[in-house]
């Protein structure tokens, strides 16, 4: 059985890149669900928000952000969002997505890795959520038992127009430090994944501020990943075509010259040896030959498992 190994080393570049083809077919196969699932849970459910790492956010929220943080966090956070500066390229890009930032001074998200991503999203997480949470129970004093035991005062007793993140931010260490360990108890018994899912309204409610609509947020986000899901399919019809294709001729040329060395065997044969046997008992021995290549396990670890089955038949 190894022997007819040799006759696939002309085909050896056609064999190989059926190879690829069909890593690559089952990977587009393999992502289309993935993407099915960002459309219904960022797309639909989340109205094209994918995660509660704002993309530009204004001064103002991320101040309010920081006052909720630790010195660790606040370098990190510092670290990957910059100042945009009117006039920049940057700044031409994103007017168009934004158009409140010419209002006010914004920040925008620069390269993050995905060790600092993951941890990034936790820390705009569950401040997004605490400076949302307080501005809900500036409005209602009620809203503040969300929080539990995170805080020690009662919000219904704040003056009229006390800027309480003001307040908050110049606090001692020795205050703001239980607070915050209080609080990020509470929402430790969320998870970061509830907590990610829960301040993405947040983000969504900061983009509204600077001037996104947010039905047409959800319609990019939607046509944008379904058109990818587009390129994918049509990448995956392509490859399955051409595995489908460069199979069928690399089975057609094993076994045409397959046959030419079974033909010139036999004609070799001497007139003695041709009187042992008839031509019909040649063409049934090549035909069963041909039937236990194709059934035999290591002709089929030779040829890749999505080779059709017409192409398998042409070694016959």
């Amino acid at each position: 059985m190894l022997r007819l190994k040799r006759y696939l080393i002309p085909y050896l570049p056609i064999f190989t890149l059926t190879v690829i083809l069909v890593f690559v077919q089952a990977n587009a196969e393999l992502a289309l669900p993935d993407y099915m699932s960002r459309i219904v849970n960022n797309g639909i459910q989340q109205g094209g928000v994918e995660n509660p790492i704002p993309e530009i956010v204004r001064s103002t929220s991320l101040d309010k952000y920081t006052i909720f943080m630790d010195e660790s966090e606040k370098e990190l956070v510092n670290s990957v969002y910059s100042v945009l500066e009117p006039g920049s390229p940057e700044y031409d890009e994103m007017i168009e997505k934004f158009p409140g930032i010419n209002t006010e001074t914004v920040y925008l998200l620069g390269e993050v890795d995905r060790d600092d991503r993951d941890r990034l999203e936790s820390i705009m997480g569950r401040a997004e959520l605490v400076v949302s949470g307080i501005q809900q129970a500036l409005e209602d004093p009620s809203a503040v038992t969300q929080f539990g035991e995170g805080f020690d005062f009662d919000f219904s007793k704040i003056p009229p127009g006390t800027d309480v993140f003001s307040m908050l931010s110049n606090l001692p260490p020795s205050q703001l430090e239980p607070l915050i360990a209080r609080i990020n108890q509470q929402f430790d018994a969320l998870g970061d994944s509830m907590i990610s899912q829960m301040a993405v309204g947040v983000v969504k409610q900061e983009y509204e501020a600077l001037g996104v609509d947010p039905a047409s947020l959800q319609s990019r986000y939607i046509l944008g990943t379904g058109g990818t899901m587009l390129l994918i399919s049509l990448l995956g019809g392509v490859c399955t075509v051409a595995v489908g294709y460069l199979a069928s001729r690399t089975a057609a040329g094993v076994a045409r010259d397959l046959r030419k060395d079974v033909f010139q065997k036999v004609e070799s044969f001497s007139s003695a040896e041709l009187d042992k046997f008839s031509t019909a008992s040649l063409i049934t021995s090549y035909m069963a030959i041909g039937v236990e290549l194709l059934s035999s396990p290591k002709w089929r670890s030779i040829l890749p498992a999505e080779v059709p089955i017409s192409a398998r038949s042409a070694v016959i």
